[in-house]
C-alpha cells in the first residue's frame, strides 16, 4: 500500500487540467492588468488638479469633475443611510426570528431575484414611482431611493450569511445565562458578524459608485456644486459614471478616460479598504 502511494502514477489528463487552471488564472489577471493599464495610459494625461477641483463651465472654457464627485458622495451617503439599517434588520429577522418555512424561502427567493434584475429596469421603475408618482422629479434623492432597492439584496444576503457563521454555542450560552434575545443579538451576534456586514456595506458602495443606467433616468446629469447641503438632494446631480457616459457620447475621449481612471482608483481603494477592515476585525 505504501509503495502504491509513493509510486503513484501521474496521469497526462491531470497535467492538462492543471495547465488549463493556471492558464485561466493567467488570463484573468492579464485582462485585469490590461484594462487598468489601458485606462491609466489613456487617462493619466487628462487628470490634473484643475480637472479634479473645478466645475465645468462653457463661459470659462473649463472642464472639471468636482461637482460630479460631490454628487457621487451625496448618493453614496444617502443610499447607505437608508439601505443599511433596512438590510441588516431584514437579515436579522430572517436569521434569528423567522421560522424556517415558505415565508423565509419566498423572501430569500425575492431578494435573489432582485439582485439579478438589470439596472436599467430599476431606473425605469425609479423614474415612474419615485420621480413621477411621488413627485421627486429628476433628483439625487430619486436616484438614492432607486439605488437603495438595488443594493438591498446584496446587504441582506451577505449579512444573512455572516450571521449564520456565528457559532450556535454563542446563542445558547447567552440565552442560558438569562440574556434576552435582542440583548444577545445586539451584544454578541452582530459584533461577531461585523466583518461580513462591513464587507456588504463596502461592496454596496462599489455598486453605487459604478452605477449609471439607473441614474440616467432618476438622478439626471447636473454637475454644479451644492449651494445648500440639504436642498441639493432634491436637485439634479450627475455622478462620475454619468459624466463619463456623456463625455464619451460627445466624443471627448480624453475626459472620459480621465474620469474612468478616477473611478478605477476609487474601486481599488474600496477593495483595499475591504481587505484591511475585514482582516482587522478578524484579528480583533
Amino acid at each position: 500500500m505504501r509503495d502504491s502511494i509513493c509510486q503513484k502514477h501521474i496521469r497526462i489528463s491531470d497535467n492538462i487540467l492543471k495547465f488549463f487552471i493556471y492558464l485561466s488564472a493567467l488570463i484573468s489577471v492579464g485582462i485585469l492588468v490590461g484594462i487598468i493599464g489601458y485606462v491609466a495610459y489613456r487617462g493619466v494625461g487628462a487628470v490634473s488638479w484643475e480637472f479634479l477641483s473645478t466645475v465645468t463651465s462653457e463661459l470659462n472654457g473649463t472642464f472639471g469633475i468636482i461637482g460630479n464627485i460631490v454628487n457621487t458622495l451625496y448618493i453614496i451617503v444617502i443610499s447607505l443611510l437608508i439601505a443599511t439599517p433596512i438590510g441588516i434588520g431584514a437579515a436579522v429577522y430572517l436569521t434569528e426570528y423567522a421560522k424556517p418555512g415558505r415565508i423565509v424561502k419566498t423572501i430569500e427567493f425575492t431578494t435573489e431575484t432582485l439582485a439579478g434584475i438589470p439596472s436599467i429596469i430599476y431606473g425605469l421603475f425609479g423614474m415612474a414611482f419615485f420621480g413621477i408618482s411621488l413627485k421627486l422629479g429628476t433628483s439625487i434623492l430619486c436616484g438614492c431611493l432607486t439605488l437603495t432597492i438595488m443594493v438591498l439584496p446584496l446587504i441582506i444576503r451577505t449579512t444573512q450569511e455572516s450571521l449564520k457563521t456565528v457559532p450556535l454555542g454563542y446563542r445558547t450560552g447567552a440565552l442560558g445565562i438569562g440574556a434576552t434575545k435582542w440583548y444577545m443579538i445586539r451584544t454578541i451576534i452582530l459584533p461577531s458578524a461585523m466583518p461580513g456586514i462591513v464587507t456588504a456595506v463596502i461592496l454596496s458602495i462599489g455598486r453605487i459608485v459604478g452605477e449609471s443606467a439607473a441614474l440616467l433616468f432618476t438622478a439626471g446629469a447636473g454637475y454644479y456644486l451644492p449651494k445648500h447641503i440639504l436642498s441639493h438632494a432634491v436637485k439634479s446631480g450627475g455622478t462620475l459614471t454619468i459624466q463619463m457616459y456623456l463625455s464619451m457620447e460627445r466624443g471627448e475621449f480624453d475626459h472620459a478616460f480621465g474620469i474612468a481612471l478616477v473611478l478605477v482608483a476609487i474601486v481599488l481603494v474600496i477593495n483595499a479598504l475591504t481587505k484591511v477592515v475585514t482582516n482587522g476585525m478578524k484579528k480583533a
